[in-house]
């Protein structure tokens, strides 16, 4: 069986007074049990379980539930780097019982120094300035209160931290 790994996510948003600008949350997920499918003839494909995690912020906290994943693929974008998308899925529980579905895609470009020291569980984080990780998520849900999520569109920037990866989420105004 192979090792569980869980995190906390947080949402924080804050306003903006101009009518262009962006609101800006946090989301950090879990690190997935992965798994590699491997080099098929479109890409080399790989299937990462999410294994739960927290959701935080003022104005959503809850659970984020087993069961969820990332249908992620790679290739190179050049000799020195690789590049992947995302395909992923994930199902919150607000504290008063709320189920929100959460899905994104996306695309990183990682430079092959930084993947090997992604690889290397004793390597400490890596500037995030140093690979480009980007996210764009939609949120469905049939709870009222929970009801403005179902209106926005929204943009990540991703990090890899020590427990997983965490997305500065912008909602498009």
């Amino acid at each position: 069986t192979p090792p569980t790994r869980a995190a906390s996510i947080w949402i924080r948003s804050t306003a903006c007074a101009c009518s262009n600008c962006l609101n800006i949350t946090r989301l950090c997920v879990c690190s997935p049990v992965d798994t590699g499918i491997g080099a098929t003839p479109f890409g080399d494909r790989r299937l990462g379980f999410i294994t739960g995690g927290r959701v935080f912020g003022p104005r959503l906290s809850g659970e984020v539930l087993p069961g969820g994943g990332n249908w992620s693929q790679g290739g190179r974008l050049s000799a020195d780097s690789a590049v992947g998308t995302f395909d992923a899925r994930s199902v919150w529980r607000t504290q008063d019982g709320a189920l929100i579905q959460l899905s994104y895609t996306g695309r990183s470009v990682v430079p092959d120094d930084v993947r090997a020291l992604f690889a290397d569980p004793s390597a400490p984080d890596v500037d995030p300035s140093r690979y480009y990780l980007r996210i764009a998520p939609v949120f469905e849900t049939a709870s009222e209160r929970y009801g403005w999520l179902n209106g926005i569109l929204a943009v990540g920037v991703g990090e890899r931290t020590g427990f997983g990866v965490r997305h500065v989420i912008h909602e498009i105004l």
